[in-house]
Parts: structure tokens; sequence; C-alpha cells
């Protein structure tokens, strides 16, 4: 079988299911297909226990393309980020600094939202829309380029003509792949768990971010679990100790775990199943070739800090829409793909490397370098001018 559609979407995460939904809302007739179905429920085997975080410039995305109405209702608003610096002796706060939304605007930095979750509501709006054709279970194959066209085989043995080929899937990305477009990967030994806890002291909308060894600690506020606040939390640690907290008895994880928190919302108690993620840098050399366009985690993959992974995606997604919509009689053209380029490449190299210098300096272990990392933080934040530009800088509006 042989089709044909504007936008061939590989990839349905996150990143995947918003770009159809962004594109199909503004009139593009787009295919998007993934291998995996999407797992929609909380608990259930393959649920991804991650949260996002939308920032300001997000959710104006995602209300244009009717996906705001779905989330808000689900939406947990994140006020105040709460930098901790627990690096002395024992695990307890010697620096917190709090940067406040309201130092910007009225309106919070962001929203925070389960994955599991997100997926459940973007496939519901997908069916709303005639002109777009999600396809779960399908995977992209084989791609052929010509200057006017793409061809796309699928794992079902069809094949779709497109003008534009959009890879949204993932840091092993096959479409990047077959497109020759090589990445540079850098390793921190690390892995992150991610969960859900509730915890007796209110997170009253403030995302904490401890800093101690190993990497960062995040508590990110959630609406109340069970009749109990709740926060989902990623714990970054070396590779061989985050292991062994994934096997620990769930009564020695949880004492570990307030400790880790320098119990600053309390005894923290599981909430979900524990999950575990490899933490890697990496960039694509290029983020466009002849017909296709690299975005998402197929583009660039940072470590989960500062909400910054999914923002980045969404800030290609941005400057692609607009491309597209600005000249749509020349979708996935040469012009359009070389302007995507110039305009997405150097901030993320920018944001990659930014995001890696505090990867590091949140692992270290020699109590010298936790006294230096406590003392940087200090004087950052003691400047006005550089605390504002810090905040834009980290909700993508600078």
């Amino acid at each position: 079988m042989h089709e044909s559609c504007d936008i061939l979407i590989s990839g349905g995460g996150i990143a995947g299911l918003t770009a159809a939904a962004a594109f199909g809302s503004a009139g593009f007739s787009v295919i998007c297909v993934d291998p995996a179905p999407p797992v929609t429920k909380r608990d259930v085997d393959g649920s991804d226990l991650r949260t996002t975080a939308f920032l300001q410039p997000a959710q104006v995305l995602l209300d244009n393309c009717g996906l705001w109405a779905r989330l808000a209702d689900h939406a947990a608003p994140l006020q105040i980020m709460r930098i901790v610096d627990a690096g002395g002796e024992v695990p307890e706060p010697r620096v917190v600094r709090d940067f406040n939304a309201a130092d910007l605007s009225d309106r919070p930095f962001g929203w925070n939202l389960p994955n599991w979750l997100l997926r459940r509501e973007m496939v519901a709006r997908l069916a709303e829309l005639p002109n777009v054709d999600f396809r779960p279970g399908t995977a992209t194959s084989s791609l052929f380029t010509r200057t006017a066209e793409a061809r796309v085989g699928l794992s079902d043995g069809s094949r779709v003509t497109c003008k534009l080929v959009l890879a949204a899937d993932g840091r092993s990305s096959p479409m990047r792949e077959a497109a020759g477009i090589g990445v540079k990967t850098t390793r921190y030994g690390q892995k992150a768990l991610a969960f859900a806890v509730t915890h007796p002291i209110a997170h009253q909308n403030v995302s904490t971010e401890i800093h101690r060894s190993g990497g960062p600690f995040t508590l990110v506020p959630l609406p109340d679990w069970q009749g109990q606040p709740s926060s989902a939390v990623v714990w970054m640690e070396r590779g061989p100790k985050a292991l062994e907290l994934l096997d620990m008895a769930p009564e020695a994880f949880e004492a570990a775990m307030t400790e880790r928190s320098c119990g600053l919302f309390g005894p923290l108690k599981l909430a979900s199943r524990r999950t575990i993620w490899p933490i890697i840098s990496q960039s694509a050399e290029r983020l466009s070739g002849e017909r296709i366009a690299l975005m998402a985690e197929a583009a660039h993959v940072v470590p989960p800090i500062g909400a910054q992974g999914l923002n980045m995606s969404l800030g290609d997604l941005r400057s692609l829409l607009e491309l597209a919509q600005a000249r749509p009689e020349d979708l996935g053209d040469a012009q359009m793909l070389a302007a995507y380029h110039k305009a997405r490449h150097a901030e993320i190299e920018l944001r990659v490397k930014g995001i890696d210098l505090l990867n590091r300096a949140s692992m270290v272990e020699a109590r010298p370098l936790r006294d230096a990392r406590a003392m940087g933080l200090n004087a950052l934040y003691s400047l006005a001018p550089v605390r504002r530009t810090l905040m834009q800088m980290g909700l993508g509006v600078r």
C-alpha cells in the first residue's frame, strides 16, 4: 500500500504526539507512527512514571494546538524553583536559594504532569483531528529522499510519500541513522531513578533540587495522591549505587530517600513502583538532512536538570511550525530545513554544554569541590540581575 501526507512523524512519545497535534491543528496532513503502543495508565507494566514540567512558552504551544484544555486540570503549578546544597559532612541543607516566578511575571514557571497521563490525553486529542493518523505498533523501516519528496517504508509493509519526515524517535533514532547524521555522546556513569512519593509536609508548588553528590535529587510537585501531598522524584546517582537503590526493600529505600531529601518534606513514602533510566548527553551533528528534520531526543539528550529536556524539544517544534506556516507551499525544502538548523543548533549546543556542567558539579564527591559549588550558588544568587537572567534563560525567553 502506498500513501501520501504532508508530514510523516517517526516517534509517538510525548514530543512526537505534541508535534502531531501541533501540525494537525495547523492544517497539515500528518501520519505519526511508533513501534510501541502508548501506555496510558499509571500502575501497569511499562508505564512511564517520569513527569514533564511544561514551562511558560510550552504552555502557549499546547494551548494553540488544543492540548492544554485537556491537561490543565491535571497539572501542578511550579511557582518556585528551590536549589538546596547539602554537600556538608551530613545530609542537611547548608545553602537554600529560591528562584520565584513572581520575579518575572504573574504566572508560574511551569506546570508538572505525569508522562503516562500526557500520553493518554494527547492520544485522545489526535483522535479529534481528521487530518492526523496515529499508528501505534508501526515502526519506520526505511528512508529514501529526493529533492522534492521523501519515501518512508513502514514495518507493516506500506510506504508513505511525504514532503517532510520529522524524526522524533528517540536517542537511537532510526530515521537519523537512515539519513546518515552522526551524534556526539557523553556518558556519565549515572542512572536516574524515577518514582512518585507522598509526604506529610505540603510542597506548596515548590520544585526542590537537592545537591550532595552523585547527581541531584529532585522533587517536583504533583496533585495530591490518596489525600496526601505528592511529588515526583528523580534521583540521579552513579550507576552501581542507583542499581543498589533499585533493589532495596521498600522500607530501607524509603529511609534512604528520606535521608537524601534532608527530611525537608518529612518521611517520604513510595507511591509507585521504581523505574530506572540511563543518563547521557547527546547532540546531533546537524538538525536536518534532505527532507528530514530532527527534534527532541533524536536531536539532543540532556540530564534531567532544570526541566530543560522536553522544553528544548518543544523549542524545536515551535521553530519548525513557524517555518512551515510561513511558507507552507515549500514545506520540507532545503531552504526551510537550513533555516531550522540555523535557528536551533547554536542554542541547543549552548544548553547541552550548560547542563553538562551543572550535572558534573552536582556529581562531585570531594569536599573542597562541594564547598566550591555552594559558594558558586551563593555568588550567583546574590546578584539580582544575574538571578533574573538565569531564570529567563531557564524559561527559554532569553
